[in-house]
């Protein structure tokens, strides 16, 4: 039974009048890649419903990705097809409009499954993508705000001070994109982000360490969203799936994902989204909200939440 879900990240909406508009965002998106699943490739509809994300500035992916702490934007991008376990991503890129894209590309064109830094981007222009510059006015305002709020705490040790912050400033925290469909032959597993606010130069959260925030296998798929670091150090994406090879759907899977990240690091940490191969879809976060929508066989419209 083809079905897909999307997610618009894990963390806390502060501003109440965004919520109707992420949830439209993530509506956007899941029927952008039902399209696709309905002509029959997962892969493809992953990667049009991660599109349609970052295209969208009210999330940090692509368009309106967050700054680093030396103001610019590193992006970080991954995909994985359950079937064959092909896998591509990117970490660290910059100027480039889809990041999602070009993760395909590196699974797609080079027996590699990671490019970064300088060597994704020039690697992306070799495949024809165009220079794109993907800061807003509206997150340079927030960098700006937030980077003096941080240094008014000190600038040594600037790491351990950020998560002194996202405590205060949950905005911070503005987490990741990610979609997962089953297509009824194959599950297929996309993530993309702009990181954490103010992150250090050169930092790679869980998003395209395959088997941290991106998964897929022949019994389901998962992306994460939220600490990066929390998702890398518990495999959390691989793990959701075991749990579905244990014998759980996506449904109990995601729970117990999350259960997990909560018993290790804490409440307000982690989301996460699946996909089984009966096409049953899972969705579980232990933060105050997590944007997402999903649509399987019979919908005639997705369900989208926070």
């Amino acid at each position: 039974m083809p079905a897909i879900v999307v997610h618009g990240g894990a963390g806390t909406i502060r501003k109440e009048e965004r919520i109707p508009k992420v949830i439209e965002g993530v509506k956007e998106a899941v029927l952008a890649g039902w399209r696709e699943l309905k002509k029959g490739s997962a892969l493809d509809a992953v990667e049009e419903a991660v599109k349609v994300l970052e295209d969208n500035p009210l999330f940090n992916a692509g368009t309106g990705s967050v700054l680093t702490l030396d103001g610019r934007v590193e992006m970080d991008a991954a995909i994985m097809r359950g079937k064959t376990l092909e896998a591509g991503a990117v970490a660290g890129i910059w100027g480039v409009k889809n990041p999602i894209s070009v993760a395909r590309k590196v699974m797609e064109k080079t027996d590699h499954v990671l490019l970064s830094g300088e060597g994704a981007v020039k690697f992306a222009r070799l495949m024809g993508f165009e220079e794109y510059n993907p800061v807003t006015d509206e997150r340079l305002k927030q960098w700006e705000e937030l980077r003096k709020k941080l240094l008014e705490k000190g600038e040594v040790k600037h790491w351990k001070k950020l998560n002194e912050l996202i405590k205060e400033y949950p905005e911070v925290l503005r987490s990741t994109v990610g979609a997962v469909a089953f297509d009824g032959d194959e599950i297929v597993a996309g993530t993309s982000t702009g990181g954490v606010f103010l992150k250090t130069f050169g930092r790679v959260g869980d998003t395209p360490i395959i088997g941290g925030g991106t998964y897929a296998n022949e019994v389901a798929g998962a992306s994460c969203t939220g600490l990066g670091e929390v998702a890398v150090k518990l495999a959390l994406a691989k793990s959701a799936t075991d749990f579905v090879r244990l014998g759980m759907d996506a449904g109990a899977a995601s729970e117990a994902a999350i259960s997990l990240a909560t018993r290790y690091f804490g409440k307000d940490t982690m989301g996460i989204i699946m996909v089984d191969s009966r096409g049953n879809v899972g969705f579980a976060r232990n933060t105050k909200h997590m944007s997402h929508a999903f649509m399987r066989d019979g919908m005639d419209e997705p369900v989208a939440g926070v």
